[in-house]
């Protein structure tokens, strides 16, 4: 139900004040780590992102280091989708599904860019590099649990 004002202006309905409200406080939209131009993802792309402090202590640990992402407190690395699959990732690192970095302000910097067409870091060696940089044992080393 909207009213007119005395004025001749139109007024806003309460249902229209409500979702403008609404939208006021709506999450941002997730920012997307894009695959460069003239390289594909056949394997879909999912991300792992590690503290900024960390980035310079796993690269030179790496046989071929595919895209990645900076800003000044994290770093991103681009991995074949499902690469989290039966690999527990080390703390304080972060596994983003679909490449999707949501709290991050802007778009992190490609600061690799890999030869080739294909943008990914291979994930076990990456997930070695991380362990051996935080001090954490594979997860198939620990002993099982039943």
């Amino acid at each position: 139900m909207a009213v007119r004002a005395a004025s001749g202006a139109r007024a806003l309905s309460l249902d229209t004040l409500v979702r403008l409200g609404r939208g006021l406080h709506a999450p941002a939209t997730p920012r997307r780590l894009a695959v460069p131009e003239g390289m594909t993802a056949p394997l879909g792309c999912d991300a792992v992102r590690i503290p900024a402090r960390l980035g310079p202590l796993v690269l030179p640990r790496l046989p071929r280091v595919g895209c990645v992402y900076a800003d000044d407190t994290h770093w991103w690395w681009l991995v074949p989708s499902d690469s989290d699959y039966a690999l527990e990732w080390p703390e304080p690192t972060q596994y983003a599904a679909g490449a999707v970095v949501p709290d991050a302000p802007a778009v992190p910097d490609l600061i690799h860019l890999p030869s080739g067409t294909v943008p990914y870091t291979p994930p076990i060696p990456l997930y070695l590099a991380l362990c051996r940089v935080t001090g954490t044992t594979p997860s198939w080393s620990r002993p099982a649990v039943a």
